[in-house]
C-alpha cells in the first residue's frame, strides 16, 4: 500500500535525461519514541504524519523520500535509520545524507529535478529571457540549474530566478558544484517540511476519507 505521506509531495516533473553512509558520530539520537508530544495533534486515533513515516513499509518510506530528493542511497539511508524522535531529527539526518551525495549522485538528482517555476502570470518577454539564461547555465555546466525559493514572495520570484543564474554563471564549475549541492539540501528540507506539514494537515481535517476510502 503506498504510504499516506506520499500523497502530500509536490509533483516531481522529470526533465529530459542530463547527463557513504551517515558518519555514526553524526547520527541522530534515536531512543525508540516515534514522535514528540507536540506531534500527537490531530483527529483522534489518528498518528501523527512522523509516526506514519516511521512505521511505513521500507519501500513506501523510500518512494515517500525519492519525491523530495531523487538519490535512491538518499532515500534508502533516511528510511534505514528509522525511527526518527522528531522531524528536527529526520531534518538533521536529511542535510547529512545531502552533504554525503557524491558529485554522480548529484547528477542523477538534477536529472529529475524541474526547472524553478514562475508566477502564472509572468509576462513572455521574462520567459524569453529566462529561457536564454537557462540555456547558457546548461551550456556551461551540463545540467539545470535548481533553487530553492521558499519563503520568497511570488512577485519577486521572476528577479530571483534571473539573478541567481547570472550571478552562479561566473562560477567555475567546482565551486557551482557545491552551491548546486547546497541547493537540492534545501529543496530536499523545504519538500520533507511540507510533507509532514501537509500530511498533518489533512489528517485533522475531519471532511479527509479515512484511508482506503
Amino acid at each position: 500500500m503506498t504510504s499516506q505521506l506520499s500523497q502530500h509531495l509536490p509533483t516531481t516533473l522529470t526533465r529530459r535525461p542530463r547527463g557513504p553512509t551517515l558518519p555514526a558520530h553524526r547520527l541522530p539520537d534515536l531512543p525508540g519514541r516515534v514522535a514528540i508530544p507536540e506531534q500527537s495533534r490531530g483527529a483522534p486515533g489518528t498518528p501523527p504524519p512522523l509516526a506514519r513515516f516511521n512505521d511505513a513499509p521500507g519501500p513506501d518510506a523510500e518512494r515517500a523520500l525519492l519525491s523530495c530528493l531523487h538519490s535512491p542511497r538518499w532515500a534508502r539511508l533516511l528510511a534505514g535509520h528509522r525511527p526518527y524522535p522528531d522531524s528536527a531529527s529526520l531534518l538533521a539526518a536529511a542535510d547529512e545524507a545531502t552533504y554525503d551525495l557524491s558529485p554522480e549522485e548529484v547528477a542523477e538528482a538534477l536529472a529529475f529535478e524541474p526547472l524553478p517555476s514562475l508566477p502564472e502570470d509572468t509576462y513572455s518577454a521574462a520567459h524569453t529571457a529566462l529561457n536564454a539564461a537557462h540555456a547558457a547555465y546548461e551550456a556551461k555546466f551540463g545540467h539545470v540549474f535548481v533553487l530553492c525559493l521558499d519563503g520568497v514572495p511570488e512577485n519577486e520570484v521572476l528577479d530571483r530566478v534571473l539573478e541567481n543564474i547570472r550571478s552562479r554563471l561566473a562560477n567555475d564549475p567546482e565551486d557551482e558544484h557545491q552551491v548546486t549541492k547546497e541547493q537540492l539540501r534545501l529543496l530536499a528540507r523545504e519538500r520533507l517540511n511540507h510533507t509532514l506539514r501537509d500530511a498533518g494537515s489533512r489528517a485533522s481535517d475531519p471532511r479527509t476519507a479515512a484511508p482506503g476510502k
